[in-house]
């Protein structure tokens, strides 16, 4: 296991559109593995996907399980994942580690369903609201290339510069 090196914004491979998932075998495993350690070393970090690490296959980690009183699904991995429907919008503050110098009001859905496989190739569908609908939105983005800085709201009132706390 290991921690990869992120990408950061204006890093051009952040565009990238990664490709689907064919092979569900133990260099798959490997990388999953490497990829939650390189979540997990980010500070209050829920999500993340391949392509921040140069990785461009359709694969993200969410686990929103430590946030109090938020409805989820636990730790989850999800490959090729495929929003089939949604309800609603909320605006809402995100930020990313592959954009650690701002936050910034981003529309996403409020209600998602969700079709992914596991790590094993095992099909889930999920039915998700609020905050954890709000990061996988925001971490499929990343599998189609795109950032939370292309969904900000109003550049000129919705853009913050991250506060860094000493």
């Amino acid at each position: 296991m290991a921690i990869l090196d992120l990408l950061t914004y204006p890093d051009v491979r952040l565009k990238s559109v990664s490709t689907p998932v064919t092979s569900f075998d133990e260099k798959l495993h490997s990388f999953i593995n490497d990829l939650e350690d390189t979540m997990r070393a980010g500070p209050g970090s829920v999500g993340i996907a391949a392509p921040q690490v140069g990785h461009f296959e359709r694969i993200v980690i969410v686990d929103v399980s430590s946030k109090r009183k938020i409805k989820h699904h636990g730790r989850l991995i999800l490959i090729n994942p495929e929003i089939i429907e949604w309800d609603g919008l909320e605006i809402g503050r995100e930020g990313c580690m592959s954009v650690p110098d701002y936050t910034a009001n981003v529309i996403r859905a409020k209600t998602i369903k969700l079709i992914a496989f596991d790590e094993k190739g095992i099909e889930h569908q999920y039915d998700m609201e609020a905050y954890e609908a709000r990061v996988v939105q925001h971490e499929i983005d990343h599998l189609d290339g795109l950032l939370f800085l292309d969904r900000i709201v109003s550049r000129r009132n919705d853009l913050f510069r991250r506060k860094v706390y000493k």
